[in-house]
């Protein structure tokens, strides 16, 4: 095993970091929901590409002011003590989700991660999306990484970024970990305080 001082962490947003799903929260929020639901569950069972569905869910909320969004987003609930771990070895982790920059910018401020985060990023005109730029490649991300690193996530999209990784983690203290990351993950934790107790002895 690498040398455990010299690891780095990355982090999925939904049901990692916060203790709700972001896409689905602003669904409900403006009336969209069961579409938006549909187009999740598919996603997380590896039925949809991540990009074509990100793509769809989108176009749902295309018609929300991307301020009332954002505001949202900045006042969901987070899981505290990982939020913490972050804060305390802010040099050493990063944000790795497909959630769009305009959306989740309260929420990353919050998190003190703004200069930390790979996501998405999308064209805004007077508060509305008119186009999405890039949708993140977190096997990109993992790609440009060059000390061992450290994955936390739970859904089928971070399968690719887990099985990569050093110690790959798969984490169902919000929802339940996608097959696709209980395959080849590492370690499966259900706690959040297990979840930072064993974080902590990897720093």
């Amino acid at each position: 095993m690498a040398n455990a001082s010299r690891f780095i962490f990355l982090f999925d947003l939904d049901s990692t970091i916060t203790r709700q799903e972001i896409l689905p929260t602003i669904a409900e929020e403006f009336g969209v929901f069961e579409e938006m639901r549909a187009l999740t569950e598919r996603t997380m069972r590896g039925e949809l590409p991540f990009k074509q569905s990100f793509l769809q869910r989108v176009e749902l909320l295309k018609g929300i002011p991307v301020s009332e969004v954002r505001e949202l987003t900045g006042n969901m609930k987070l899981n505290r003590y990982l939020m913490e771990f972050m804060k305390r070895y802010q040099n050493r982790c990063y944000i790795v989700t497909g959630n769009l920059d305009v959306w989740i910018e309260n929420l990353v401020k919050k998190l003190g991660m703004e200069k930390s985060t790979f996501c998405s990023k999308a064209l805004v005109e007077n508060d509305y999306i008119q186009d999405v730029l890039s949708v993140v490649d977190k096997n990109a991300v993992i790609n440009q990484m060059v000390l061992p690193f450290v994955a936390v996530g739970d859904g089928n999209n971070d399968a690719e970024m887990i099985e990569a990784a050093e110690i790959g983690i798969g984490y169902g203290g919000v929802r339940e970990i996608a097959p696709s990351v209980l395959a080849c993950a590492s370690h499966a934790v259900y706690q959040e305080e297990k979840l930072v107790e064993f974080l902590e002895r990897l720093v």
